[in-house]
Formats: structure tokens, sequence, C-alpha cells
């Protein structure tokens, strides 16, 4: 039975004029568990500054936006606006036939034989970063995961090392940039007012497009495959011949660096608090990788024998995924769960609180790699774990993130336990990305 179209579901107070901005804005997290868990049923209405949204909590009716009706469901203009401002029309903030030109123009670059290829610099990687790791230590793992994804991706994309002349400039650069959306202060001053916050960050973008627009041009130039991403993206023709210009190489390779730096990185930092507090789940890896490896560095070709690496990689997005919400705007009116959904609405789900749904999950709050044995991502809903979006735009990198993931944890904890140094939950910073909003520092501890 549909609802009269001049009705809406039940959802949070709406006050005058700001709607449910203001108790959104106090607590993101808590405000989306309510919209989920408040008795509002699976369709939740909200509004913020007039703009009509609707909150969606079975993965059935996210199915419905993300795959059967994806056509009428494009991203909405906040989160265009947002994401265009660092990547253009890059995958991310693209729509419509652009993005799905680009889509198919870097789909090789991605093919499982070349992202294997990747793992050495996974596994190289991680090495470095294991040796200047001293027993007893103190340090912030999030930094720590964050330099070195941000040096992983800056190799498979570039063929770079961060202490190269080129890319020197990229990791600070960057860093400002995100640390600039994760702050959100484009939502709470506009971009065009020249604070301090914003001339830094407008500097730091300059100099970001700068470097990457200087060694597209080179390589543009120098022809030839290099191996890495870069070369896959100047030499990949369209089925009319034409190729990318240099204007959306570039967007394509920040999309890259963002996407394939930041949420990884804040994957595996959780999975370190999440092992920390839970000894049992840490020993049961230890382990596995003391079994399968035997000392030696794990490679790519060992993965499928360290399951339980996985589990706990699964288990960590699940509970705190760094692609923690997304939205959609309707194009042209719809009918969900029985509601009308007019035209211009936003629909909004969330990975936060559909992770943690009781109807999908066995004790949902708790950390339990070993729920994922025996098939469980089969037998659930495609949309009951979902951290890497689905549908069409499902992440074009889960392959080499996953890849990525899994074997940093494994070099890194087959020499180290990490020790927390804090009492209860990490203070989150749900902005662009989910993240800890202080860091996370740990002390190591040897094996």
């Amino acid at each position: 039975m549909i609802n009269p179209r001049d009705t809406r579901p039940p959802g949070p107070r709406h006050l005058p004029l700001v709607g449910s901005l203001i108790d959104y804005a106090r607590a993101p997290l808590a405000f989306l568990e309510r919209c989920a868990w408040g008795g509002y049923g699976d369709v939740a209405y909200l509004s913020f500054l007039g703009q009509p949204t609707y909150v969606l909590n079975l993965p059935e009716h996210i199915e419905h936006v993300l795959v059967t009706k994806q056509r009428n469901y494009v991203k909405d203009k906040l989160q265009r606006g947002l994401l265009q401002e660092f990547v253009g029309q890059g995958l991310l903030a693209s729509e419509g036939a652009l993005w799905l030109r680009q889509r198919r123009l870097m789909q090789p670059a991605f093919h499982r034989q070349r992202i294997a290829a990747y793992g050495q610099v996974m596994g190289e990687h991680s090495r470095r970063l294991l040796a200047t790791w001293k027993p007893g230590e103190q340090r912030d793992i999030a930094e720590d995961m964050m330099g070195l994804t941000l040096g992983i991706v800056v190799r498979c994309l570039f063929g770079l090392e961060m202490e190269d002349g080129a890319a020197a400039e990229v990791g600070p650069a960057l860093a400002k940039v995100i640390d600039h959306f994760a702050r959100m202060q484009t939502l709470v001053v506009p971009g065009w007012v020249p604070t301090p916050e914003n001339l830094s960050y407008r500097a730091a973008l300059r100099r970001l497009y700068g470097t990457v627009d200087g060694i597209v041009r080179r390589r543009r130039e120098a022809g030839g495959d290099t191996g890495d991403l870069l070369s896959m993206l100047l030499q990949v023709q369209d089925e009319d011949g034409s190729r990318m210009s240099d204007r959306q190489v570039r967007d394509e390779a920040l999309t890259l660096m963002l996407a394939g730096h930041e949420t990884t990185a804040i994957g595996l930092t959780f999975c370190w608090d999440l092992l920390a507090r839970n000894p049992e789940a840490e020993a049961a890896l230890h382990q596995e990788l003391d079994s399968v490896l035997g000392g030696r560095e794990p490679t790519v070709e060992d993965l499928p024998a360290l399951p339980f690496t996985e589990y706990v990689v699964k288990e960590a997005l699940r509970l705190y995924p760094p692609a923690w919400s997304l939205s959609r705007e309707a194009v042209e009116d719809d009918e969900l769960g029985g509601w009308h959904i007019p035209a211009g609405a936003m629909v909004w789900v969330n990975q936060w609180t559909v992770h943690r749904d009781p109807r999908f999950y066995e004790e949902p709050l708790a950390f339990r790699p070993e729920r994922w044995a025996n098939g469980l991502e089969r037998r659930l809903h495609r949309f009951a774990w979902f951290p890497f979006g689905g549908g069409l735009r499902l992440c074009i990198g889960l392959s080499f993130a996953m890849m990525e993931a899994r074997l940093a944890l494994a070099t890194l904890a087959q020499r180290f336990r990490l020790e927390r140094l804090s009492k209860g939950e990490v203070e989150l910073l749900p902005s662009i990305t989910l993240r800890p909003k202080h860091g996370l520092p740990m002390r190591l501890h040897a094996r």
C-alpha cells in the first residue's frame, strides 16, 4: 500500500528554518542512530535548511537507490560541490555520460593481474615502516598508517617514492587539503571567504595541482608504460580512439590518491585499536600468521591462506566504515517503502547504522572477526555490509584496498602487538570520512 503523496514518514524533530541541522551537527553518529533505531521505521523523514531528506535503514531500500533505480539517484549538490573542490570531474564527483566514460577508461588499470603486481610495493613499504618501529616506543598509529598508505599510492600511481623531488610536495599539500575537509570548514565558512584557513587550503591545493600537473606532463612527453597506474591512464583509449586530457588524468589521479590513501589508512588504524581491545582476536590473528608464514614476510600468494586476517579487516570496516554515509538526490518522483519520494529530495543511507543493525548481525557492537567464517558475506544481503558502496559506483579500488590492508596488517602484526594508551572508545570525527579525532597513540611491543 502506497501512502498518500502529501504524507511523510515519521522522523526526528524539525525546527523552523534549520530543520534537523542543529541536532545533527551536535552529534552526527548519535543522530543517525536515532533515525535508524528511534522507532520511526525503515524510512525516516527529516529536513536540512528546507531540503527534504529520507533516511533509509533497510538493505532492500538501499539496493533500490544504488542498483535498481540508480539512474534516478545522483550525488546531491552539496556532495558534488565539496568533491569537485578537490578532484574536479574525477570519478568521485562526475555523473552521467562523463562518469561512464571515465569509469570505462579506468577499469583496465584495476585488472586483477595488474593489481596483484602492486602487492610487492605494498609489502616493501610495510617493511620500511616496520624497520622504524622500536619495542616500547609510543607511536601515533593513525599517522603511521596515513604515511604508509600515502607512500604506497604515490609509488603505485606515479612510480615515485615520497623522497623524490616531485613527490615530496604531495604529502604536506594533500594532508592540508584532507584536514580542511575533515574539519568541514566549507560548511561553516564558504570557501571564497579569505580566512587564514581558506587561504592556506587554497595555497595547498595550488601546490598539489601544480605538482601533479607537472608529473602528468612529463610522463606524457616521455611516453611508454612504466608499470604504474598513471601510465595506464595516459595510454588507455576510448572506442573512438580518444584519450583522457591532461586535466582529466589529473582529476582521476587526485581521486585515486584520496580514495586509495585515507580510507585504507583509517581502516587499518581501527584494526589496530580493535585488536588491542580484544586479546582473543589478537591471539587468533597471531596464531594464523605464525602457522602460515613461519616468520617469513607475507606475499600476495599467501593471502588465500590467511582468512582470519581478512576477517579482521572486514570486521573493522563493519564497525568503523571510513565511508560511513552516502547520499543521493532524486531526479524524478519515486516510491520507496510505501512512501512517495519527490524529485529533488535527498535520500540518505548510512553504513554506520546498517553495519550495526541487530537484525543483520548477532551482537552487532562486538568485534568478532570469526563471524565472517563459513560464508557470512554470501548469506547477508549485499547492502547489509557495503563499506565500498555498491551498484555501478562500487569503489573501483576495492580489490587494491583489501589487498593493501591485509598485506600491511600481516606484515606488521607478525612482528609487533600494539597496546592502547587511553581508556574507553576512540573519539570519532565524522566528516568526509570517519576517522579518529585525535589520532591513535599506542605502545609497540615486539612479538
